[in-house]
Parts: structure tokens; sequence; C-alpha cells
């Protein structure tokens, strides 16, 4: 049996003011003509992903990039060939997207994209576009009337994990039901991470799983979509598995050296980009970094980053 061809792309996701993002249909004469995708294609040999990037949405739409930014790579397996997708959140660039090649284009919020007939490759994209860069864990010992305080304070749109081991599940519950509300208002959606059927009860947005818990699920993802499934992980058996149960997202740790845990070895962004490989599954990094890390962490192939001190001690 013949290998499958393994193509690299690169494609761009433009936001426009309102949110709406940039899709083309794909041409007829094309593979899966008619199909909806993101803008972009094939990465030259020798070519940085930047660079087809660039080079790709100059010949398709007529702008040239000005600032663009990592957003997930991920591995597709078609029936006849492999797809590595490098894509980019375009903040910045300059011209008038107008199609170049006969494409039909169309500007749609993410939430509408399910009405489209796209590439499979299309939802992993949509769904780490939607999820922050920011996700905030509560000190260990914090108290309701400090994380109050601290909400307004904190990233928008961040996601917050309340989490306070020393808390019975009573206790822990009521004071998440009283947070969900003040943290909604603020853009905020809090996760827990206690019994997963305490989201729904408390109307947080989701579970989060220690690698612990993870590994005892075994079986199946803990609660049902919309709500947010993450989990923390520390190796490359932990990614597969929190993908393998259907995490929305994991948290890979430690990267660097952290305070509460000096004699801890952090695994390194080198290393921390080896684990999150090309799993279509977004992976925030936390240990020892913080929102000063933001920017490496996306050239690492972060989703974000999560932290504690760094969040509450500003």
């Amino acid at each position: 049996m013949n290998a499958r061809p393994v193509i690299a792309v690169a494609c761009g996701v433009l936001v426009d003011a309102g949110g709406e993002v940039l899709v083309a249909q794909r041409p007829q004469g094309k593979v899966a003509a008619g199909k909806w995708e993101f803008p972009g294609g094939k990465i030259e040999p020798g070519e940085a992903p930047l660079q087809a990037l660039a080079r790709e949405l100059r010949e398709e739409l007529g702008i040239e990039v000005r600032k663009a930014r990592r957003l997930i790579r991920f591995r597709h397996e078609y029936v006849d060939r492999v797809v590595r997708l490098d894509t980019w959140v375009v903040h910045r660039y300059e011209g008038e997207p107008h199609p170049h090649e006969g494409q039909t284009f169309a500007w749609i919020q993410p939430d509408n994209l399910h009405a489209l007939d796209t590439l499979p490759t299309v939802a992993p994209i949509v769904h780490a576009l939607r999820l922050p860069s920011h996700y905030v864990f509560t000190p260990p010992n914090v108290t309701e009337a400090v994380v109050r305080a601290g909400l307004p304070k904190l990233p928008a749109g961040c996601l917050l994990r309340l989490r306070i081991p020393a808390l019975e599940d009573e206790a822990y519950a009521e004071i998440a039901g009283r947070l969900v509300q003040p943290a909604a208002e603020c853009g905020i959606r809090l996760m827990l991470d206690r019994d997963p059927r305490m989201v729904a009860q408390v109307g947080a947005a989701g579970f989060h799983a220690t690698q612990h818990a993870l590994l005892m699920q075994r079986r199946s993802r803990p609660l049902p979509r919309p709500l947010l499934f993450g989990a923390s992980v520390h190796d490359s058996f932990g990614v597969g598995e929190a993908y393998r149960l259907g995490a929305d997202f994991a948290v890979l740790s430690p990267v660097l050296l952290t305070a509460t845990h000096p004699h801890t070895q952090g695994l390194g962004w080198e290393r921390f980009e080896d684990l999150v490989g090309e799993v279509p599954m977004p992976v925030y990094a936390l240990g020892g970094v913080g929102p000063q890390q933001l920017d490496v962490a996306f050239e690492h192939r972060a989703q974000g980053v999560a932290g504690i001190s760094a969040y509450w001690s500003r």
C-alpha cells in the first residue's frame, strides 16, 4: 500500500471589528469543491509557515499581512492524504480582501459556521479561536471576598478555575454558585474541579480534571457539550488521553521552574512544543509563566498561558 502524501498548509483567520471571520468556498475543479475553509494554501519547500501564509493571502485575497500570531497546529488524516495545518490569527493587514482565484468569500460569526458545509479542519480552528488566551487559577487558600475583588482585574474573557482544595464539596458548591454571576458580569467563565455534575447544578462553564482524575475517567467525556472540559497534564500520555476523552483543552505543566515547586525541573519551551505535537486540541502553558510570556507561548504552539500568582499579585 502506498503511503499517503503529507501536505503542509498554512491558513489565516481574519477577524473583523464585529468578530466575524473570513471563509472561502473551494471553487469547482479543486479537491473538495464547494466546501468552506479558511484562506491559505500549501507551504512550499524552504518556506517558513508565516512566509507561506503571507504569500498565499497575497495571491488569494490581495492583502499584505502585517501582523499575525500562531493559533493552532494540527494534523488531519484524509483517506488519500495527510494535512499538517499551521493556522494563524491575522491581526493586521493592508488592502481589502477580494477574490483573486474565483472563490466565493463570506464574513460570518464563528458560532454560525456550522450552517456551512465546511472542511473537517475548520472545527478545531474555530474551537481554538473561541477559547481565550488566559486561563487563571485561584490561589488554593483564597477567600470568596478576594475572588470577588479580583474579578475586575483579570483579563476580560478569561477562564477562571476555582481551586480551593481545603473546602468540602458542599461549601465549594455554595461559593461557586455565588461567583458564577459576578464572574459572568466581568466576561469570565468559571471552571470547577470537583464532581462534574456540580457544573450544571451551579451554572458554571465547565469542569477541570487533574491528570489523576483524567486517567481514572478512562472511558468517556465527563459532561456534555457545550459545557467545557479541561484537564491538567504533564506528559505526552496525558495529552493523548485528554484528547481521546474529548477534552476541549489541556493545561501542560510545569513549563518553567516555580516558587512553589523549586526542585521540580521545568519542561522548557522546546519540550512543551514537542509534547503538544500535532493534536487538534488547544493546550495552555502553566508553571512559572504569566501574561508576560504570552508571545513566547504562542510561538511554541500554546493556546495561551495559565497561572496563579502572575494574575493575583498585580
